[in-house]
């Protein structure tokens, strides 16, 4: 099923008015058995790649032709009672939606809608970098109806974040507090918070239905060249077009992630996208703070490599079949190499997160810290080995 096609749901626009896109605002939609993810803007929808469709490097940027490059705030410890109901959501859905705006893009294709999340008082903010790709003016409006103009900081496309800083930010702005995404388990309560269809502070709410899912984005180019890798949150909280860049909350009102896409089910129609089928997914808290703090530093973001180039495959070990990602080479003095790692390992795991393919390799490990050192579990020849590796900067 292509995707990227201007969506139909909604009024047409007025004749000679720009078309409205719903690709920022629309997650990226992961294709599943007769099933495919999207971008959540409002706008054009952005494709993703199916899962068995992926073979990626396990983090680095693409050395060959034939795999796929990789690529998604202070800790908060764990999490409140849950709030399931009542006045305790009623709460976190007025404290979270101060720290909430809408986003609105003109682009030279027309223009989109998307969410973003406060993250200081100086007026910078935070979203998806499908939100305001090609922006040519943003305009961001808080909570309380002010609208106000805003610049583009820095993106990284690899990881679907950006940052935009207003031009003249008022006093009084209510940053969102960041939790720690890895402190999060399925089942723990949710909200979503956001734009959709063009309806300002929306709310729903989930629950954690997965951690570590292998999403692939694709931009409007729908090639592997823009794809975006994300080791992702997902959730059942309904999520639909304009919802893209906003944050998913936990009880205690703390952001655990930024909503970046959903699963969509195809469609007689290319052009046509359902929405919310409780499959939305969302780049966690740990990703969005590692690489956002760099953008606001420099401008761009660094990405950590594992070294090597690798495609989906499985292995034999004790009479059961294990999926992983299978190494095809590794880089000379990359990560991998100096750790031991051979062509023909099948990568298992790492950090004990499971990684049954290449997308969830290239997707955790862009996740993490240049320097940062982590156990990289392989199976060679049958047999089950730990590897140390220390990863490097790509280039």
């Amino acid at each position: 099923m292509p995707y990227g096609q201007p969506a139909t749901a909604g009024a047409a626009p007025a004749p000679g008015a720009p078309a409205r896109r719903r690709g920022p605002s629309w997650p990226g939609v992961i294709a599943l058995v007769a099933a495919g993810c999207v971008l959540s803007t409002a706008g054009t929808l952005g494709a993703v790649a199916g899962y068995d469709a992926l073979t990626g490097d396990g983090a680095t940027s693409a050395s060959s032709s034939s795999s796929t490059g990789t690529h998604t705030g202070s800790s908060a410890g764990s999490s409140a009672p849950a709030a399931a109901s009542g006045d305790g959501w009623e709460s976190v859905a007025a404290s979270v939606s101060e720290s909430t705006v809408a986003i609105e893009v003109a682009t030279a294709g027309g223009a989109a809608e998307g969410t973003g999340i406060i993250r200081d008082d100086k007026g910078d903010i935070i979203t998806n970098n499908h939100v305001v790709a090609g922006a040519s003016t943003i305009t961001v409006t808080l909570s309380d109806g002010r609208a106000y103009s805003a610049q583009l900081v820095g993106t990284d496309p690899s990881t679907d974040l950006a940052v935009v800083r207003l031009d003249s930010p008022p006093s009084g702005l209510t940053p969102a507090t960041f939790a720690d995404s890895s402190d999060i388990s399925v089942g723990a309560p949710v909200m979503a918070v956001g734009t959709p269809l063009g309806l300002e502070n929306t709310v729903t709410t989930g629950i954690i239905s997965a951690v570590h899912r292998p999403v692939t984005t694709l931009g409007e180019a729908q090639d592997q060249s823009d794809a975006a890798y994300t080791s992702a949150l997902q959730t059942d909280a309904a999520i639909n077009p304009g919802n893209s860049g906003g944050p998913l909350v936990d009880s205690a009102g703390q952001v655990i992630g930024v909503t970046s896409s959903i699963a969509g089910l195809a469609t007689a129609d290319s052009a046509t996208q359902s929405g919310s089928i409780g499959l939305g997914f969302a780049i966690p808290s740990s990703t969005v703070t590692l690489i956002t703090d760099q953008i606001l530093a420099d401008g761009s973001a660094q990405h950590a490599q594992l070294g090597v180039t690798a495609a989906d495959g499985t292995q034999e070990k004790d009479g059961a079949t294990y999926s992983g990602a299978q190494v095809r080479s590794t880089v000379d003095g990359g990560a991998a190499a100096q750790g031991g790692i051979r062509a023909g390992d099948l990568i298992v795991d790492v950090d004990g997160v499971p990684t049954d393919g290449a997308a969830a390799l290239t997707g955790y490990v862009r996740s993490l810290a240049v320097g940062s050192q982590h156990t990289v579990t392989v199976l060679r020849d049958g047999a089950q080995q730990d590897v140390t590796v220390t990863l490097t900067r790509a280039s």
